[in-house]
């Protein structure tokens, strides 16, 4: 179903356990309306049922999952409101903290962030829509790491994982990855600038793409969304 992974010792076991199978579901490997099962998942980590149960209960925050009792646990299909919330409540955070981000910036983000940009086009070359996932995420962190402001990625990533899964269908051909380093690459140069103004009204450009490519994909996949 999923690819499972090493734990690390040094790190919670439920933290690990919920980002492996957070991932899983935001790339489709875990489709809508699967049944996840606590025992199979457990054996197969090789871990009691207690820290996959804690990250069931924290794929349910996210909306990734229904817990229903004596009947299991369900992989919930994409909501199109949810999305659009989460859209809203993501662009208002980020688009406050870019404008920080402007004034703050110093040479060692912007070297982060040249590397980073320059693994975005490496991922999109090679066609790897998972890894460029992974590195288009790391962008949005390293500026919120700017100001030092862990809550506000928590928080965002939290209310984007409804988003991602309509992130993940859309690379291929609604929303290419060359589109998104473009704007990624508008943000870059309004930071480099040290504009505020520029560096909001490229977020917000960035960030407002998935308003149009939802409408795309619900039409594309309509048994995995609901309204």
């Amino acid at each position: 179903m999923f690819k499972s992974i090493d734990l690390n010792i040094s790190e919670p076991v439920n933290q690990q356990i919920y980002r492996t199978l957070r991932k899983a579901i935001i790339t489709c490997q875990i489709l809508p309306g699967i049944v996840l099962s606590e025992k199979e998942i457990s054996e197969q980590f090789s871990v009691s049922r207690q820290p996959v149960r804690e990250a069931f209960i924290k794929l349910a925050e996210a909306g990734l999952v229904q817990i229903l009792p004596q009947r299991g646990t369900f992989i919930t299909k994409i909501s199109v409101k949810k999305v659009i919330d989460g859209q809203f409540i993501r662009e208002a955070v980020e688009c406050a903290i870019i404008k920080r981000v402007a004034v703050e910036i110093n040479d060692s983000d912007i070297l982060l962030l040249q590397k980073n940009l320059a693994e975005q086009k490496e991922a999109n070359e090679r066609k790897d829509i998972r890894y460029f996932l992974e590195k288009d995420d790391e962008f949005h962190q390293i500026l919120m790491n700017v100001i030092d402001c862990q809550m506000a990625w928590e928080t965002v990533e939290n209310i984007k994982a409804m988003m991602d899964r309509v992130r993940f269908l859309s690379l291929e051909e609604i929303s290419p990855p060359e589109d998104l380093v473009k704007q990624h690459e508008n943000i870059f140069i309004a930071l480099q600038n040290h504009d505020p103004e520029q560096a909001v009204q490229a977020q917000h450009e960035h960030l407002s793409t998935i308003l149009d490519t939802i409408k795309i994909v619900a039409q594309q996949k309509t048994e995995w969304f609901v309204d």
